[in-house]
């Protein structure tokens, strides 16, 4: 047995790449570009030799300090380009490679360009606003002015103590004496006219009408125009007021008012000539502000489209090199001070290509000392690594979310890649929906090349990341909705005629009478005529349940053969005799009885009577088989090696059920507990016994959403589209198409498609990798360009 199983060949893909832990030894006038070379190589995983450093206390922490500052001017460039409303334009010309220093250089001088710019358009923009402003005032002060001079007082309206109005009001104490026509000044009457905001005049007014205890006028009117407000940059509206008072107390308190409020106040003369020259004069230079300020707006975005060139590759840049000094960090320097050590993990594949960079680095940095580059013993566990390509990386990222497999485990992915979507079609049959998702998957594969390259939603990128599985998913549901002969739940003819008709000549359908076979079984799937009959629904629970059964138990039976594998590949024969011999017998001895008397069934129509008492017996002797054997047998192990008689290295789980394969030599000289050992058996026992029984039914799973998804499929196109077909008006037809349209786009493909792919992976996570998955390892996560995304700033 062992010979044959020796002569099979390597499984490559199911076990991650061999890893070697080696050490490089650099000089420190080709670190720098080292890294960079082996960054852009993407093999090889730094381990941080200063974990017990804080990052200030590193030896490059200015330059990546440098870094950081220069990313915080790169982010304001995008922000000021996103804010103009520009466009990130790259030139199509090939720029030359910019040194570190030289571009730190250029965004300090383009930075204080950019904000020397905005300071000017700011203190430009608030002076244009308050001339704006004045110039309202100006056109809206005077009516109120020459209202009051010719005492048209009919307009206003008095205001008591309660009673507030927008329109203004009067008080008639103060008015009592001044209804002679003289000017204003003469009658000591006196006047601040301003603008504010919309939202506040209420309380403005109201905060007047207290402060002068009713000895004023106000009178107010909206502006035509919105405008901008400097600090939010938001157009705003706003009303210019007019208030009319007497004496120096009172101007006193309606200044300190309207500087509370935010109030701005403008001078009006009382003369009209001197109104209008006034109002000519800001005018004018109101033109003069506005071509200022385009003249400045433009310059400022020629200014920013200037950085927006090469404003992606500077972040680029910028992002790589902070990268390589980060990674720099995590070396250390030798005792003469001229070499940086490092140590990492890297494919044992890899070596070759990472020995080759380090060679062109010392060449490209005119070094008159080479790269050390030598491979070192580990002691810890190796990280996990599978090469992967876009068909087979989604399924590796769902095994990844339940855990990452331990160094050199069997890798459930690859078995996934046709358990996982067979498992969602089971639930999901129907050939019909099956095009849906086919059509969604080859819309996604389409415009592969142009969404890989966008940003796209949370929703949207997950659905992109997933498109050859569902895929996959599309065309297992096409298979099995042809086995189970429904298209929209309709069944059709697709492979000849039906086996069954009606029991006599007087029956038209079989919802009236039994249907008799008369020629030979349907070639594919299921029979059509068994639509609609009478006995429909037990044929297809009979047939789902009993297929649910035997999908399980032929799944679950190769989580076993893999266990089997891992203990054969580490080299644990106590794993195999008194665990999996032991769990193949018990499980199979009574639901793999039960698997086989279903096929028999099938195939002769008989029902079986196998040796059961003698398979009941072997799963009573298999459990204790489990439970005893192997803790006394590591318990003697133990006590044999460190009595002197053996010395050997044992393999994995024969030293430590908990610890990994390469990690035995750690643990040689931990204190064996064999209580320890013996609890954790009997719990793994007991959990296998249980699970055993718990997993075969939650196979039945299969079952119950395959008929759940059917007859929602027939519910929506009997009761939904057929009802609405037979009526004559074309209204009530065209509003059950709608519906049937929702129903099966929002129920059956979106809401039953999530609940079977939440269903296969629960299967897949705890029934058929629990028999065999560890899921303890540490994913390998190489030094890469590639990898570094823009958070990492």
């Amino acid at each position: 047995m062992d010979d044959f199983l020796d002569k099979l060949p390597q499984m490559d893909l199911m076990r991650s790449e061999k890893m070697t832990l080696v050490q490089l030894i650099i000089p420190v006038e080709s670190a720098h570009r080292s890294v960079t070379y082996l960054g852009e190589l993407g093999l090889l995983q730094f381990r941080d030799l200063n974990a017990d450093k804080s990052p200030f206390q590193r030896t490059f922490a200015t330059q990546v300090k440098r870094c950081g500052e220069m990313s915080r001017k790169l982010r304001f460039f995008k922000d000021q380009i996103d804010k103009a409303g520009l466009r990130c334009l790259q030139r199509h010309e090939l720029e030359p490679n910019i040194e570190l220093g030289d571009l730190e250089r250029q965004l300090a001088d383009h930075e204080h360009e950019v904000l020397e710019m905005n300071s000017n358009s700011e203190k430009l923009r608030q002076s244009y606003n308050e001339l704006l402003e004045f110039k309202i005032v100006l056109q809206k002060a005077s009516g109120f002015l020459v209202s009051s001079n010719a005492h048209a007082i009919g307009d206003e309206t008095e205001l008591h103590e309660s009673t507030y109005s927008n329109n203004g009001f009067i008080e008639s104490s103060l008015l009592e004496q001044e209804m002679r026509p003289e000017p204003l000044n003469q009658s000591g009457l006196r006047f601040i006219s301003g603008i504010i905001n919309k939202d506040k005049l209420l309380r403005f007014e109201r905060m007047l009408f207290r402060a002068t205890r009713g000895n004023m006028l106000f009178n107010q009117t909206p502006s035509d125009e919105e405008i901008m407000d400097p600090s939010t940059s938001e157009m705003v509206e706003k009303n210019v007021f007019m208030v009319f008072f007497s004496g120096e107390q009172a101007r006193t308190k309606i200044l300190k008012i309207c500087e509370a409020f935010g109030a701005n106040c403008y001078p009006v003369p009382e003369d009209i000539t001197k109104q209008r020259q006034l109002t000519r004069e800001v005018l004018s230079r109101v033109s003069d502000l506005e071509a200022t300020l385009d003249a400045g707006s433009r310059h400022r975005n020629n200014a920013l489209n200037a950085v927006g060139y090469s404003l992606t590759k500077w972040m680029t840049t910028v992002r790589r090199e902070k990268a390589v000094y980060d990674t720099l960090n995590m070396l250390n320097f030798d005792v003469t001070k001229k070499c940086l050590v490092g140590e990492g993990w890297c494919p044992t594949f890899a070596k070759t290509q990472i020995h080759e960079v380090l060679q062109r680095a010392t060449s490209d940095s005119n070094s008159q000392v080479g790269v050390i580059f030598h491979v070192m013993h580990a002691v810890e566990s190796s990280p996990t690594y599978f090469r992967t390509n876009k068909l087979t990386n989604a399924f590796q990222e769902i095994i990844d979310a339940y855990g990452v497999a331990r160094y050199q485990e069997a890798n459930p992915a690859v078995y996934s890649v046709v358990t996982y979507p067979f498992l969602f079609a089971v639930m999901f049959g129907d050939w019909g929906h099956g095009l849906c998702l086919l059509l969604g998957a080859l819309y996604l594969l389409a415009r592969e090349r142009k969404l890989s390259k966008q940003k796209l939603g949370s929703f949207m990128e997950m659905l992109f990341g997933g498109r050859y599985v569902i895929l996959l998913m599309a065309l297992f549901s096409i298979y099995c909705g042809l086995i189970y002969n429904e298209f929209f739940s309709v069944p059709f003819h697709i492979f000849g005629g039906s086996a069954y008709k009606c029991r006599d000549t007087t029956c038209s359908d079989a919802y009236t009478a039994g249907l008799v076979k008369y020629r030979d079984p349907y070639p594919f799937g299921v029979d059509p005529s068994w639509r609609g009959s009478r006995s429909e629904l037990p044929y297809l629970n009979s047939l789902k349940m009993k297929m649910s059964i035997l999908l399980g138990i032929a799944q679950m039976n190769l989580g076993l053969i893999l266990s089997f594998f891992n203990a054969r590949f580490f080299g644990s024969s106590l794993d195999i005799r008194y665990q999996f011999i032991p769990q193949m017998i018990f499980l199979n001895s009574l639901f793999g009885y039960l698997s086989l008397l279903i096929i028999i069934k099938w195939c002769t129509g008989s029902q079986a009577d196998l040796y059961h008492i003698l398979l009941l017996l072997l799963a009573f002797i298999a459990v204790p088989w489990m439970l005893f054997p192997k803790p006394f047998a590591l318990r003697k192990i133990h006590m044999e090696r460190f009595q002197g008689r053996t010395y050997g290295l044992l393999g994995t789980s024969e030293v430590d059920l908990d610890v990994d394969p390469d990690s035995a030599r750690s643990h040689q000289e931990e204190e064996f507990n064999f209580s320890e050992i013996f609890v954790h058996q009997l719990i793994h026992s007991i959990e296998f016994v249980l699970g055993s029984v718990s997993n075969t039914a939650s196979y039945l799973r299969l079952w119950a959403l395959s008929l759940a998804h059917s007859e929602l499929s027939t519910v929506f196109y009997e009761k939904v589209l057929l009802l609405a077909w037979g009526y004559e008006n074309i209204l009530i037809r065209l509003i059950g198409v709608v519906v049937f349209a929702f129903a099966t786009a929002f129920i059956l493909l979106m809401m039953e498609t999530l609940s079977a792919f939440l269903h296969a992976l629960r299967l897949h996570w705890v029934e058929f990798m629990g028999k065999f998955f560890h899921g303890d390892g540490y994913k390998f996560k190489p030094f890469s360009f590639t990898l570094i995304s823009d958070d990492d700033e």
